[in-house]
């Protein structure tokens, strides 16, 4: 069997691409080795930056979001018993963000696909990437106990940080980057109201708190925990007093508690990878890169990417631009170092650390308290949160990320 373009992964950013590419008449495989109720278990982010709602609009799958996402005009920052909104909307000439499951992005995707006729093979076991510098690189992968061959123009490595795209890579060709934090985020899903109209981002001297929410009627809470931390030692009652703890009395006082629907503890870390192709085979999202959650963008750099890697595709197979291919990579990094920047600065300003010193205590407040007493401080905050801009494939001259080597 031969395809255009072998991705992957059915996660959101690999549905994403195959999307786009479905309705530019560019034909694409899609493997993902888990079943797809397993794919839909997954819960993940649901603020959907400005750029990627278009991306979402762009290949067609925004009905929903449109009717049932929430737009967010702002956030708020609390901290010292007090709350700073961030006035997105007012700071970044107009520009939102949408609160919108990572679930419904994927079923809403998984959809167009099944109705659009797009080829996606669920439960591909062993897959191995074959020849990726070659002319003619190929995918093998086992299904209903037989091997298949898929030979294809390039590869999209959509398959997260544990997946084979980037292991296929020969370990020195790429540089890493990487910083893991001493804690993690314990988080809960909870029918309930939020306690905000808006997120609220709280940084306390017991360590930050994240008041989320996925609807109206259902809510997404964090606390950060250290990381030796068990899920199992947390019940329902321990959480949300921990909670409640960490918010200023005003919020704490209308917090609505219920059962938890689904509890976890997720580790904090930072990671990239340089470059993110290898011949003919892309990475796209996690495969290349991790940030903390702390600054929302770990979705939304994966939707940047494939903008990028679709945008130059559609110039390959429409144009001959074959030139373009080798600027993926650059291009991309641009906007993942900067997202990677302020994730780092997000989570370093927001957490208490352990061991922390009282000098390093007293600059992150003071940190905190000139950003957002201070209106560039605030429109700082606000334009990297809504996303900056996707770069076009042609704007610039390829060049390398020089200042990679002191990110991280």
């Amino acid at each position: 069997m031969h395809t255009s373009v072998a991705i992957i992964g059915a996660g959101p950013s690999g549905l994403l691409l195959g999307q786009l590419l479905q309705r530019a008449g560019i034909p694409n495989v899609i493997l993902e080795r888990q079943a797809p109720d397993y794919v839909l278990g997954r819960i993940r982010a649901g603020v959907l930056e400005q750029g990627m709602v278009d991306l979402l609009r762009k290949a067609g799958v925004h009905h929903r979001m449109d009717a049932e996402g929430l737009v967010h005009e702002g956030f708020e920052l609390a901290f010292d018993g007090r709350q700073v909104h961030i006035d997105l909307k007012g700071l970044t000439g107009g520009k939102t963000v949408m609160i919108y499951g990572q679930t419904e992005v994927t079923r809403d995707l998984m959809a167009a696909r099944e109705a659009a006729g797009g080829m996606t093979v669920y439960q591909a076991g062993n897959v191995q990437v074959h020849d990726p510098k070659g002319e003619r690189p190929w995918v093998t992968y086992e299904q209903d106990g037989q091997m298949h061959h898929l030979t294809c123009d390039y590869i999209a490595g959509c398959d997260g940080f544990h997946g084979v795209a980037r292991q296929s890579i020969p370990v020195d060709a790429l540089k890493t980057f990487e910083r893991e934090y001493p804690f993690g985020w314990l988080g809960v899903l909870a029918d309930t109201p939020p306690v905000n109209n808006e997120l609220v981002y709280a940084a306390h001297p017991r360590g930050f708190a994240l008041c989320s929410l996925r609807s109206p009627t259902r809510t997404r809470y964090y606390v950060q925990v250290s990381a030796d931390e068990k899920v199992e030692d947390w019940s329902d009652e321990r959480f949300w007093n921990e909670l409640k703890a960490r918010l200023p009395s005003t919020l704490a006082q209308q917090l609505v508690t219920g059962p938890s629907i689904e509890k976890s503890i997720a580790p904090l870390r930072s990671f990239v990878v340089e470059p993110m192709q290898y011949g003919r085979l892309f990475l796209v999202g996690d495969a290349a890169h991790i940030v903390p959650p702390t600054g929302a963008k770990g979705l939304n750099l994966a939707a940047s990417d494939v903008s990028t890697l679709f945008d130059i595709l559609v110039k390959v197979y429409q144009e001959g631009r074959t030139d373009l291919l080798a600027r993926y990579s650059a291009i991309c990094l641009r906007r993942v170092w900067k997202a990677e920047r302020f994730s780092w600065w997000m989570t370093t300003m927001l957490h208490r650390f352990p061991g922390a010193d009282a000098f390093s205590e007293r600059i992150s407040a003071t940190e905190l308290d000139y950003f957002t007493g201070s209106e560039a401080g605030r429109r700082t905050i606000a334009e990297n949160y809504v996303g900056l801009p996707y770069e076009a494939v042609e704007d610039r001259p390829d060049t390398v990320v020089q200042s990679a080597s002191h990110c991280a």
